[in-house]
């Protein structure tokens, strides 16, 4: 019966649409919509329905998805067509990410363009390109600030220049990500702009109070996310005469989602940039978007119902477009970004796999696998057609957020561990090579996140600033380690730009007064484009690193089992120090991958009977498929070389 009421009011949206719009050729849009509309209408509704003007804002919804529609390049229409008929096109093993800021890598978006052979040459096809936005020339959290959605910072180069690289980008089978920050603007937003000069509409964009009345009932279960930079959630507007919430910096305005025309708004910017050609939107901190009093305004159901409506709503009009939630959230509430009580991806298909990042580090500062091991069996199973996003490190910190009940379970005090891990990370432990930074360090509960480039989080700064042979031959095998796990676990592996060529700390941010108090650009580096010419040089560290992570990348694309349909099985060993996961084939389960990790810096043994299903092969019936050599088998026991792995298949 709801369903009949739902079309027959999206027949009256259609017959309200502007003529403009209802003139065009829109055969797939209503095949879509028509598909969708129940779900979108119901959505809506939950969210919205409760509003006096409900009706007009429903019609401004679709015809906000029509005009997109419209707006769409027939290229990217033909490429939905192509993308709907085979759904699960995004699991394959052959998608390779790496992340990066554009001024970073290679200065502005032209310069993109020129180094794109650089990816192709390392096996990379799918680009992230970190915020470019239009956001203000001082303070911008890195771009996450945004003063225009529509708008490329001017730093960056142009929407020309954009267009360019992502044409180039498809003729060359790669894929573009784009950020669409969605939780909060920069003071600087237009919207912000006329909120602090009076206009009540743009105030209700955002969350503002007069006293601090209900700022204070909200803080009272909010946590803080810069405690030592930007404490507190509400920043006091002199101009506006009012409070604003301002969850991450004083300088970014949390959108209010609980007005309709917040959501469409942004539903608009997303099709946008769709339109402009991305293949894949990362979703900036999604956890955040629904505010409640006496929570602690992240996870809520409503941000769910969000992502859910933005999902339905862009596959009416860009279904070939695939979401990426940035949510750094336990375990059991990251799944559900995937969707809610669902079977397949219903909000975003990519998640981030912080935990199995976090987890990674905690193996290479232990040297064991005990937490690695625990940790991986508290992840939940995704969900059909959705996928994880896994990485060694990226542009933020390194947050230890892991259950305690795991840590516990691994044999230790949380307290003591978290703080042994800092210790460990910032190079303060005994025997630690490791040059991290402390950041937001949390004076009242002792906890703190680490900031550094993977290379000096390992070593190599230590090694090559000491000249340790010994040291520079381990960080190197961990760097290539870290990265085997992320090409072999089960999921998209990010890279993030410089890893592959040994990139060290860059202490240069702390001569700009506008980054020098925030640490994480001391892993947000430049690349010195001289340097990664070494990676021709063999017997550079450069080379060792490109090279191998380069052999990595494609013997992972021939490996048609490192595609992504649930088929990982985390195998208990006696061998603390060992992690072994069997990746098959869900369809034919005897052709199959080992892969075995060991994160400590000697030798270890894994008794073969320990592997079900493995245990009869004996010398030379397996081979590594990264060196297509034969392990060592002695006595039905295999031989890891320290801080090594093996990718083992049955010859």
């Amino acid at each position: 019966m709801y369903e009949q009421i739902s079309h027959s009011l999206l027949n009256d949206i259609l017959n309200k649409i502007k003529p403009d719009i209802y003139e065009e050729d829109l055969r797939h849009f209503y095949t879509r919509l028509g598909a969708n509309f129940y779900a979108i209408h119901s959505l809506f509704e939950r969210l919205y329905g409760h509003r006096p003007d409900f009706n007009d804002q429903a019609l401004r919804l679709v015809e906000t998805m029509a005009r997109q529609y419209i707006k769409r390049p027939d290229c990217l229409k033909d490429l939905d067509i192509e993308r709907e008929k085979d759904y699960n096109w995004f699991l394959s093993q052959k998608w390779v990410g790496m992340a990066m800021y554009a001024h970073g890598f290679a200065g502005d978006l032209n310069g993109m363009q020129t180094h794109l052979p650089y990816f192709q040459e390392l096996g990379v096809n799918m680009v992230h390109i970190m915020p470019i936005m239009r956001c203000p020339e001082g303070e911008s959290d890195g771009g996450y600030a945004v003063s225009d959605f529509r708008e490329i910072d001017e730093r960056a180069g142009t929407l020309d220049d954009l267009t360019t690289l992502s044409g180039e980008m498809r003729d060359r089978d790669m894929l573009l990500a784009l950020d669409v920050v969605l939780n909060h603007t920069s003071d600087e937003h237009e919207w912000a702009q006329k909120a602090r000069a009076g206009d009540a509409k743009y105030q209700d964009y955002y969350y503002t109070f007069e006293s601090r009345n209900i700022p204070d009932m909200f803080e009272q279960s909010m946590p803080e996310v810069f405690p030592e930079t930007s404490p507190g959630n509400f920043t006091w507007d002199e101009e506006m005469q009012r409070w604003v919430m301002t969850v991450f910096n004083d300088y970014q305005w949390d959108l209010n989602y609980s007005n309709p025309a917040v959501f469409i708004e942004m539903l608009d910017v997303i099709l946008f940039w769709a339109n402009q050609g991305a293949d894949i939107l990362r979703l900036d901190a999604v956890a955040f978007l629904w505010k409640k009093i006496g929570s602690t305004c992240q996870n809520e159901h409503e941000a769910h119902l969000i992502l859910q409506l933005l999902k339905d709503c862009c596959q009416v009009t860009a279904p070939g477009v695939l979401f990426i939630a940035e949510a750094i959230v336990a375990p059991v509430e990251v799944t559900k970004y995937f969707g809610e009580d669902a079977v397949i991806a219903k909000e975003c298909e990519i998640a981030y796999n912080a935990t199995f990042m976090a987890l990674m580090w905690d193996a290479v500062a232990t040297k064991n696998a005990k937490l690695l091991n625990q940790g991986i069996k508290s992840l939940p199973v995704k969900l059909e057609r959705a996928t994880w996003l896994n990485y060694v490190r990226c542009h933020d910190d390194i947050g230890l957020g892991f259950d305690d009940k795991d840590i516990i379970r691994a044999g230790y005090e949380p307290h003591s561990h978290r703080r042994f891990l800092i210790d460990y990370l910032i190079g303060k432990f005994d025997n630690s090579h490791a040059r991290g930074l402390p950041f937001a360090a949390n004076a009242k509960t002792g906890d703190a996140r680490i900031s550094g480039s993977l290379a000096s989080l390992v070593g190599l700064q230590y090694a090559l600033e000491t000249g340790d042979i010994e040291a520079l031959d381990n960080a190197i095998k961990l760097i290539i380690l870290m990265h085997s796990m992320i090409f072999s676990f089960g999921g998209m592996p990010l890279l993030y730009y410089g890893d592959e060529i040994g990139t060290l700390n860059d202490d240069s941010y702390l001569s700009d007064p506008n980054k020098m108090d925030d640490n994480r650009w001391v892993h947000r580096p430049s690349i010195n484009w001289e340097k990664a010419e070494r990676r021709n040089t063999p017997g550079a560290v450069e080379y060792e690193i490109f090279s191998a992570i380069k052999k990595l990348i494609a013997v992972r694309k021939d490996i048609h089992v490192f595609a992504d349909f649930n088929n990982r099985e985390l195998i208990d060993v006696a061998n603390p120090n060992l992690f072994v996961i069997n990746r098959f084939d869900p369809h034919k389960y005897t052709d199959r991958v080992l892969v075995v990790a060991n994160f400590n810096g000697k030798p270890q043994n894994l008794k073969m009977e320990e592997v079900a299903g493995w245990g009869t092969y004996s010398e030379g019936q397996l081979i590594d498929l990264v060196t297509r050599h034969k392990p060592e088998i002695f006595n039905n026991t295999l031989v890891i070389p320290g801080f090594s792995f093996y990718w083992l298949y049955e010859m």
